[in-house]
């Protein structure tokens, strides 16, 4: 286990991150953390920040009581803020919001309204400081992964295929696309440390086909490298059947179930990761609790399939499963932007 103190180096990470997210002397940053949060992340925001001359303010709420019927993992949608509202009034009214929730608040129900006033949120991945040190926002990769997000505005259908097995079709008429880089400035905006993603939610009804996992690819709410191929039947955005031998197939299956929601088996997202300093074996160098696995959505080239909450397709459900897939070839409109797992032209 790496150890946990704060070093100068993770400071100076952090107050370049929150520079490049423009955020000047005087500034208000509430610095948003639950009971459950890695502390020293929280501890070195602080701490950069004021090396900044920013004015951080620290919102602690208590991780509430666990209300599913099975741990809840990698969603991106924490329900730490429980609506309450002189804590949105007051992220709202910030610069800058850091968040540090242990599950982040991208697909939160309070996000809307803390944006509306021009406040901008920085996710910090619940990650050792020495992920993050490694996954420094990189401004090269801001352009690609914009282009990448033109490409899907634009296209009409995505296709999927591999030599494992996958043919899975998207219709991208009505979906909302999303990129992250690691760092935005932009009121009102949204991004997450680490970063490099590419991603549509797709509108109801519009995901069709086959999804191979095969041995190596990784099920990151599990935080987990398959060891036996998963077959997933895809059929108007939900998964019908789970074929596989072994406990792969079989764990899938119960955290599923575990439901009892038939909105966990849909579609949430679709897309690629961009970042070429994100490893697909990163997992293997860290103990489970150093480890959130940010960077295996992001790692260059891999097809990003996950289940759960869509709100393009009024979809709710705290079941999510984030399933990073190598190898695969992504076209948009026929275009190649991922051949066998490598990005393409531009998006290199």
């Amino acid at each position: 286990m790496l150890s946990e103190r704060i070093e100068g180096k993770w400071i100076d990470c952090f107050a370049e991150v929150f520079t490049r997210c423009g955020v000047q002397a005087g500034d208000a940053v509430a610095v948003l953390s639950e009971t459950q949060s890695r502390q020293i992340n929280v501890q070195l925001a602080e701490l950069a920040l004021l090396r900044i001359g920013a004015r951080p303010f620290h919102l602690v709420l208590p991780s509430p009581r666990l209300s599913a019927p099975a741990p809840v993992r990698s969603t991106g949608a924490s329900d730490a803020l429980q609506r309450l509202q002189p804590v949105v009034a007051a992220l709202a009214a910030s610069t800058l919001v850091a968040d540090l929730t242990v599950e982040g608040l991208l697909h939160s129900v309070e996000l809307p309204d803390i944006l509306k006033g021009g406040a901008r949120l920085l996710m910090i991945s619940n990650e050792h400081p020495e992920a993050l040190e490694r996954l420094m926002p990189d401004p090269a990769l801001e352009p690609r992964v914009k282009l990448a997000m033109r490409w899907l505005k634009e296209a009409k259908a995505m296709h999927v295929t591999s030599r494992a097995g996958t043919d899975l079709r998207v219709s991208l008429a009505g979906a909302r696309v999303s990129g992250v880089w690691g760092y935005s400035s932009r009121p009102g905006s949204v991004t997450h440390w680490p970063g490099g993603l590419c991603l549509a939610f797709p509108a109801a009804g519009s995901v069709n086909g086959t999804l191979v996992m095969a041995p190596g690819d990784v099920n990151l709410t599990f935080k987990r490298y398959l060891v036996d191929a998963v077959r997933l039947t895809i059929e108007n955005d939900y998964v019908t059947a789970i074929e596989g031998n072994g406990a792969d197939a079989d764990m899938m299956r119960g955290y599923f179930a575990a439901w009892g929601d038939r909105e966990a088996y849909a579609v949430s997202h679709v897309g690629w990761g961009m970042n070429p300093a994100a490893r697909w074996d990163a997992m293997t160098f860290y103990d489970r609790r150093d480890f959130n696995g940010t960077e295996l959505r992001a790692f260059a080239g891999n097809f990003l399939y996950s289940t759960g909450a869509n709100e393009v397709a009024g979809r709710h459900t705290l079941g999510h499963f984030d399933l990073p897939v190598r190898h695969c070839t992504i076209t948009l409109d026929g275009r190649v932007v991922v051949d066998q797992g490598a990005l393409q032209e531009a998006l290199r």
